[in-house]
């Protein structure tokens, strides 16, 4: 059976909890899946800074994963997803990690794009001007049709699921009447399965970036990457992370 890594960027325990119960929904027994959380950083991030840390969070996340996989006998990895809607780390750990390597913005980016021009509703303005340079820098900044963001953070959103799923499906109706997307991405991994409350009153269709990622990651299972080259020697990180460049 597959094993699916996802590294929650976030130091929240009560967000991975979410990502694994939407993740196992979402693959029933086709995988096993494991969730792993950040160590250092934010509790959910939602800005410049914080989105900084996490990139070097995610790398000691996996480098702490192999060593207990490691430790405990388990079979290796098959796909690694990092599960949070910015993908922060996504093209470092790439370069260092031996299995497929996908994010929930990546794959909901590309689950969107198969229906055409998209729109993408998160929480946190911050994210606006970030999400914006992501799509463009993985191709998809001309079909990207509009960003909106709701002042709370998903964080704040995941605590009231209810009134969130009020305003989240108010701002995915508005944005996808404004800007002629023909969908719109609810990204966030605070906003699991929130989606599928808010569809009934969006006039296109709705991705949930976690079951869009979660997807695509399993897709990637037993899909072969090109050689990497070997890590750095670092200095002054976890004993995980630089065992990984010895």
């Amino acid at each position: 059976m597959p094993r699916l890594l996802l590294i929650n960027p976030n130091t929240s325990e009560s967000v991975s909890a979410l990502l694994l119960r939407h993740a196992q929904q979402a693959l029933g027994i086709q995988a096993e899946v494991e969730v792993v959380t950040a160590r250092f950083g934010a509790p959910y991030i939602a800005c410049e800074a914080s989105f900084a840390v996490a990139g070097h969070a995610v790398l000691d996340a996996w480098a702490f994963a192999c060593a207990d996989t490691q430790a405990q006998a388990k079979p290796p990895f098959d796909a690694v997803l990092i599960a949070c809607f910015g993908d922060p780390g996504l093209l470092a750990l790439r370069q260092i990690c031996p299995v497929p390597v996908t994010g929930l913005a990546e794959a909901a980016f590309l689950t969107a794009a198969r229906q055409g021009r998209f729109a993408v509703v998160t929480g946190g303005a911050a994210w606006e001007p970030m999400l914006a340079r992501l799509a463009h820098s993985l191709g998809y900044g001309e079909t990207l049709a509009a960003i909106h963001t709701v002042a709370a953070s998903g964080a704040e959103l995941a605590r009231d699921p209810l009134a969130a799923h009020v305003l989240l499906g108010a701002a995915c109706q508005a944005v996808a009447l404004s800007s002629g997307a023909h969908s719109v991405i609810l990204g966030g991994a605070g906003l699991a399965g929130m989606a599928e409350a808010v569809r009934a009153h969006v006039p296109v269709p709705v991705i949930d970036s976690v079951a869009a990622g979660v997807q695509h990651a399993f897709s990637l299972c037993g899909t072969s990457v090109q050689s990497q080259a070997t890590s750095p020697l670092w200095t002054g990180v976890s004993p995980e992370l630089a065992a990984l460049g010895a």
